[in-house]
């Protein structure tokens, strides 16, 4: 609570990386070169850490959207998605943590976070609709850079 309070009183972005500790959790099942000890303990760090993104959404804290994938594997990241709507979030409130959270946390929002005119044309498009099926984020079709696209399937 004490965290809580001070995040909002600051206007402080919590940044959860929910994806790494859920990453380490499913290695405990399965890597042979970790300890018991450090098995027990990486089996607990992904629901601690979606636990924690719950209460702090609850908690009216502001999410911005991050995974550390030098954890997990490269491709996944949008899995963080899934997990930000498993701790509670909205599908809007998940992209949004993406969007326009991500950008006014690292001080752009006049430069991203939004499609407008002026802005830099970094889009992504999906066949599904993820307000919906947030898990459609899961598989991009169409990515634009800069104003030019580089995937269009």
């Amino acid at each position: 609570r004490d965290s809580t309070r001070l995040f909002r009183r600051n206007g402080a972005y919590l940044v959860p990386t929910i994806l790494a500790g859920v990453t380490v959790s499913e290695l405990a099942e399965t890597a042979d070169w970790m300890t018991p000890p450090i098995r027990e303990k990486s089996r607990m760090v992904g629901p601690q850490m979606l636990a924690m993104a719950r209460r702090a959404h609850e908690g009216g804290v502001m999410i911005a959207f991050g995974t550390d994938s030098g954890v997990s594997r490269h491709g996944l990241n949008a899995r963080e998605f899934e997990l930000l709507v498993e701790a509670g979030m909205t599908e809007m409130e998940a992209i949004t943590s993406a969007t326009v959270n991500a950008a006014t946390h690292i001080e752009m929002p006049e430069d991203i976070g939004t499609i407008e005119a002026g802005k830099f044309a970094d889009i992504i498009a999906v066949d599904g609709n993820p307000l919906e099926d947030i898990s459609e984020l899961m598989d991009v079709d169409f990515v634009m850079q800069g104003g030019m696209v580089h995937k269009n399937q």
